[in-house]
């Protein structure tokens, strides 16, 4: 090597306190939740001024004014827009985030409900080489996706919300956690939340069918939040699944790994791209997150 150089070390030193990590999530958060609002509007052909609410969902960052009115200035949205945010639920928020999209798209003619979906798993990086912090480091991911809910009164194509169904395994409630420390959000996600995935997730498909009216045969193609290989491989088992029915949420995990709530939106979008509209299609949607809680929407095209 020619000429003259440092070379430095960078260090963790002094390790970033709770307020450094939300400071950098402030000047990131909004500049990738643009440009998955932009991709999902154009492929909409809507324009930005068209969406009457907003729905931002987050785990990873927290501060007020957030990031729903960061937002509204930087797509130029009125001041008036109905706004509302879905903060700390983890990887099913995104569900939930599409039910409160369905309840409002039904309740007001016209209605455009966008929703933003950004986590940056990364900021929470803890110093202590724990199995719940190597794990996390592991598994979690930064992303951002976007998704536009409209009535059918609009007129357009895509997929139709048809069913959303929730329960909480209240024996898992500990077995997966987020919580608030001076160093960033601590994870705790032990091995048991496979298992009792694989004992329930079963029942929860029948319950939730059965709510809708449905039966497992109608159901095409299955939308699992991939929340970690071993998750993935109990809701095979449970499922008692021989073909590659999950084969999008494990190109999902292999290509971005879990990014708590756009990972389902991923696995989806992943999923209609292939579609064949000229035949019915029926999507099974689940996600899991803290609690334990399940949450499953159906989708169809006609």
């Amino acid at each position: 090597m020619n000429g003259s150089s440092t070379l430095r070390r960078r260090t963790l030193e002094p390790f970033p306190t709770l307020e450094d990590r939300m400071q950098v999530y402030r000047k990131h958060a909004g500049p990738l939740s643009l440009e998955a609002v932009y991709r999902c509007l154009e492929e909409a052909q809507v324009p930005a001024e068209s969406v009457t609410h907003l729905i931002t969902v987050s785990c990873t960052g927290m501060s007020a004014p957030g990031l729903d009115l960061e937002l509204v200035e930087l797509l130029g949205l009125p001041p008036t827009i109905f706004r509302t945010s879905i903060n700390f639920m983890g990887c099913y928020a995104a569900v939930h985030a599409l039910k409160l999209a369905d309840a409002l798209v039904r309740g007001a003619a016209g209605a455009r409900v966008l929703i933003v979906c950004t986590e940056l798993c990364t900021l929470h990086f803890q110093q202590q080489a724990t199995l719940d912090n190597m794990l996390s480091s592991l598994l979690f991911a930064d992303g951002s996706a976007a998704a536009l809910v409209v009535g059918d009164d609009d007129g357009a194509g895509g997929l139709q919300l048809q069913h959303f169904y929730s329960e909480i395994i209240t024996e898992g409630k500990r077995e997966m956690t987020w919580d608030l420390s001076s160093t960033g959000f601590q994870m705790t996600l032990t091995g048991y939340v496979a298992g009792l995935i694989q004992a329930d997730f079963g029942v929860l498909v029948e319950n939730a069918l059965r709510s809708s009216g449905m039966q497992r045969e109608s159901v095409s193609h299955w939308c699992i939040h991939p929340g970690g290989k071993k998750i993935l491989e109990a809701i095979y088992k449970s499922l008692s699944f021989t073909n590659g029915h999950l084969d999008d949420s494990y190109s999902v995990l292999d290509q971005y790994g879990n990014m708590s709530s756009p990972t389902i939106l991923f696995v989806l979008k992943r999923m209609i791209t292939k579609l064949d509209y000229r035949r019915p299609n029926c999507i099974f949607g689940a996600a899991f997150g803290p609690g334990l809680t399940m949450e499953t929407f159906l989708g169809k095209t006609n």
